[in-house]
């Protein structure tokens, strides 16, 4: 059995990712949590009460043979750090790297992290490839690809493999946030001035990017490795909307506005990153996945938006 550390456990995708390896018995999981889990009492559990702060990982790192980071911090709705980028440092960057290093002197023999699409930019004219050159656009993409940076010089000529995971946005089963927000908007039937949206974006569903961290955990091809992931099936911002209301049978309500006249007033508002998302195209292209591990995407969209909202009904009734 091989012994897997597992941070931001207890996050969204976390959560996911440590039920799947809950179901095969072949690994031993240690979670990082904040504080002592009850619900988790069958795994073994390392608390860590602020990644901002030195860590002493040795006793998570003994014998553990993969670390999957994912814990990090994330984009902030209502910013309160006096230097936005520096907090984001401070656990993106420093905290990554902290770990990664201790990782190293244990003999960690695989280091997964996850990154953010946002390395390579925040809109698209062709999807992104992972030989792309980086173009990070705000605190938290920058911070991402300042850690990818700092952790190929770290494992550069060592054992420990590194293979990096860029997700777009992911959604699923218990999903906050913006795309939360956004099954909100369609399930209580608000007006929407997006109909003339004419974009692409890729999204990624929470089980499809856990069966991908699931697949490079021991692929011997995946070593050493940047990945992009996505769904493979892209919608504009309309179609998106009108799937989710399919999900819950319910109809759409979208009104005719020039985009030009939505990202005006949307920037006069001070929410000129919403329209972005809504308006701009953010494809990503999964082919290296694909061939160099035999990948594909369990999930199709319309399965994994019909699971989101039905969780999401579930918790209105």
């Amino acid at each position: 059995m091989k012994k897997v550390l597992i941070t931001g456990a207890t996050g969204f995708v976390g959560q996911a990712f440590v039920k799947r390896l809950l179901a095969d018995h072949r690994y031993i999981p240690v979670i990082t949590v904040r504080k002592p889990l009850a619900q988790h009492s069958e795994l073994q559990q390392f608390v860590v009460t602020d990644l901002a702060q030195p860590v002493d990982w040795s006793e998570a790192l003994n014998n553990t043979d993969i670390v999957v980071h994912i814990a990090g911090r994330a984009h902030i709705l209502k910013e309160t750090a006096t230097d936005p980028l520096q907090a984001f440092r401070d656990i993106n960057v420093e905290a990554t790297i902290q770990l990664a290093k201790q990782a190293l002197v244990a003999g960690v023999k695989r280091f997964i992290f996850v990154s953010s699409i946002g390395v390579n930019g925040n809109h698209t004219e062709q999807p992104f490839t992972e030989q792309d050159t980086p173009n990070p656009q705000g605190d938290y993409a920058v911070s991402k690809f300042e850690a990818e940076q700092a952790l190929w010089q770290l494992t550069k000529d060592t054992h420990m493999e590194l293979v990096i995971i860029r997700p777009p946005l992911v959604y699923g089963e218990g999903v906050k946030a913006n795309f939360l927000s956004l099954i909100k908007w369609v399930y209580r039937g608000v007006p929407l001035p997006l109909s003339l949206i004419n974009n692409k974006r890729s999204f990624v569903n929470v089980d499809n990017l856990v069966d991908l961290l699931w697949t490079v955990m021991e692929h011997p091809k995946a070593a050493n490795q940047l990945f992009l992931v996505a769904d493979g099936e892209d919608l504009s911002t309309p179609q998106l909307l009108k799937a989710v209301a399919k999900a819950m049978n319910k109809s759409t309500n979208l009104i005719p506005i020039p985009v030009t006249c939505l990202r005006l007033m949307a920037t006069l508002v001070g929410k000129k990153n919403i329209a972005r998302q809504l308006c701009d195209s953010l494809q990503v292209d999964i082919t290296k996945a694909k061939t160099l591990l035999d990948w594909t995407p369990k999930v199709t969209v319309q399965q994994g938006l019909e699971k989101t909202v039905n969780v999401f009904l579930k918790d209105k009734a």
